[in-house]
């Protein structure tokens, strides 16, 4: 009997999704921003249906938020198997997990800001891009290991992929 009443009165609530993600257009720091017709700014147009005008400021920082989240992600995943490789397992996933905090902390503000600049595959790809160029940079400079021509066959492969993720696409604001 009380699991029924209780299974009644959960199904006669209302539940319901958000109709819109969060808006994150105030971290980008546009000028005006309360005089931007908002319908007009979602779709991707400023005041007056004009194109918005993004600063290469804003669309670079993005990018080197992913860089240097790559350069943590990467040292926390492989840099163990230089620097702990005699020490106990616990031990490299406790110091691989705390290189990995410094790299969320630097991810997550890089996809808020680059969602309002650049699609969700667009951000993607990018970062597959970043990903493969610094380990690259690792595995040569800090591991000491030689790249063979796949993993230059591999890079080609993601560049082509960003290309196509990038031409002609606008991007979509959320």
């Amino acid at each position: 009997m009380i699991l029924g009443g209780c299974c009644a009165n959960i199904a006669a609530r209302s539940w319901t999704m958000p109709s819109s993600p969060p808006d994150y257009s105030p971290l980008l720091r546009q000028p005006d921003s309360a005089t931007i017709d908002r319908p007009a700014l979602v779709a991707g147009m400023g005041r007056r249906n004009q194109p918005e005008r993004v600063s290469m400021l804003q669309k670079t920082v993005p990018v080197v938020l992913l860089i240097g989240s790559n350069l943590f992600m990467t040292y926390a995943w492989y840099g163990h198997l230089r620097d702990l490789r005699d020490k106990p397992l616990w031990l490299a996933i406790l110091a691989s997990w705390t290189v990995a905090l410094f790299e969320y902390c630097l991810q997550v503000p890089a996809n808020r800001l680059g969602i309002g600049l650049f699609s969700l595959p667009q951000l993607k790809v990018m970062q597959e891009v970043i990903t493969m160029v610094v380990f690259a940079c690792f595995c040569v400079f800090y591991m000491r290991q030689r790249l063979t021509m796949d993993f230059l066959w591999a890079g080609l492969c993601l560049v082509a992929a960003a290309y196509f993720m990038f031409r002609g696409i606008a991007p979509t604001r959320v």
